[in-house]
Order: C-alpha cells, then sequence, then structure tokens
C-alpha cells in the first residue's frame, strides 16, 4: 500500500500559480488512480481533479476547469496539481488521495489512501 505526501501550498495573490506535489511511497504508485481534494474551513471536503493510472483520464471538477491541470510521472511516484489564475475561494487545504478504481472517480468514499495535506491560501 502507498503512503501520500503532498508538498507545494504556500500563500500567493490572486491570479498567482501554485503547483502542488503528490509523492508516494512503495512500489505500486503507477497501478493507483489518483485525486485532488480541497477542503475549505467550515465546508465537506469536494473533488478538485483526477487522473487515471496511466495518465490517459482526466477529470475536474466545473470551477477550476481551465483553471488547473492535472498530471503524474509513474517513474517518479508523483502526481502533481498544477494551478493557475487562482482564486481567494480556492483557499483551502488540498488533499491528494489514491484509488483501485480503473475509471476516474470523484468521489470521497472511493479514494482509500490519503494524504496529510497541505495548505493553499489566496489573498484578494
Amino acid at each position: 500500500q502507498v503512503q501520500l505526501v503532498e508538498s507545494g501550498g504556500g500563500l500567493v495573490q490572486a491570479g498567482g500559480s501554485l503547483r502542488l506535489a503528490c509523492a508516494a511511497s512503495g512500489r505500486t504508485f503507477s497501478t493507483y488512480g489518483m485525486g485532488w481534494f480541497r477542503q475549505a474551513p467550515g465546508k465537506e471536503r469536494e473533488f478538485v481533479a483526477g487522473i487515471s493510472w496511466s495518465g490517459g483520464s482526466t477529470k475536474f471538477a466545473d470551477d477550476v476547469k481551465g483553471r488547473f491541470t492535472i498530471s503524474r510521472d509513474n517513474a517518479k511516484n508523483t502526481a502533481y496539481l498544477q494551478m493557475y489564475s487562482l482564486k481567494p475561494e480556492d483557499t483551502a487545504v488540498y488533499y491528494c488521495a489514491a484509488t483501485r478504481q480503473l475509471l476516474v472517480v470523484t468521489t470521497t468514499p472511493a479514494y482509500n489512501i490519503w494524504g496529510q495535506g497541505t495548505q493553499v491560501t489566496v489573498s484578494s
């Protein structure tokens, strides 16, 4: 089973960019679909983006389409979330997660391995 560690969060001004990374331990990373979720204070955790084990399929939440991209490098056991044109409403703790599902899935119960999260704060 893999373990996940996120990095790359921080404070950025509105309109800026950040790239989050999710480093996985273990030798089976390439067999997991990966997802990024976020949780703002007082709100439920929500799906942001997902990518299949091969990287061939991706999905995005409507409010990040065209601004965020998701990718993975199976040789480096790492998944990425590149965020552009950040808005204050993107402020949240961002989590990466892994699933055995073959298709890209958007619900939290479908993911059984989670990282500890990284804070992203977008100032106006």
